[in-house]
């Protein structure tokens, strides 16, 4: 029974897909989150404060997923590649080491950058970034910088990754996938959806 969770040389385990389709679901709702508040609600009112507070708190899920994905990543095994040229190998293997490289700079650029704390999903606050010991340290006192210096870039690299990078680097790697199922006729897809 412990093996249906673990993956094999043909197929990805049960732990493997949750936490894929998993942080899939919750970039989705991230996104909705913060496009609602952008779109349909008017700054200063309690439904732009929830939708951001929906955002931030996907966000922290989202790392915390991340986080578990990676560990599982280091330790499991990975089920074979599928059948291909060399540069499509190096082709795949970059697209997932950027994609892992957005799970994790997303969710810390966004806290790192955010001014308000993260009610998480309104049970509990989580101090925001520049009220911590570490910011005093590490931002005020070692770089000397105030919190509008610090969070310009981190906003910029946040906001403009989210709008560009990732809905790029996303279509391509569900292109890729669209493309073994449909072209290749490959278990690329099924292996990551069903573990078949």
């Amino acid at each position: 029974m412990m093996a249906r969770w673990r993956n094999n040389p043909e197929s990805y385990g049960r732990l493997a897909r949750g936490l894929h389709w998993g942080v899939a679901l919750l970039f989705i709702a991230a996104y909705c989150a913060v496009y609602y508040r952008h779109w349909f609600t008017v700054k200063d009112t309690p439904e732009n404060w929830i939708a951001l507070q929906l955002h931030l708190s996907i966000g922290v899920t989202i790392a915390v997923f991340v986080i578990l994905r990676v560990i599982w990543v280091m330790q499991e095994s990975h089920p074979l590649p599928p059948p291909g040229k060399p540069w499509e190998h190096v082709a795949a293997r970059a697209m997932h080491i950027l994609l892992y490289v957005i799970m994790i700079y997303m969710p810390l650029t966004g806290y790192l950058g955010t001014k308000a704390d993260t009610e998480f999903f309104f049970l509990f606050d989580i101090p925001k970034f520049p009220d911590t010991a570490l910011f005093q340290w590490l931002v005020t006192d070692k770089f000397g910088l105030s919190f509008e210096e610090w969070e310009a870039p981190l906003d910029f690299i946040h906001k403009k990754s989210g709008a560009y990078l990732v809905w790029v680097l996303v279509l391509l790697h569900a292109g890729a996938a669209i493309y073994h199922h449909v072209v290749r006729r490959d278990n690329t897809l099924r292996r990551m959806w069903s573990g078949q």
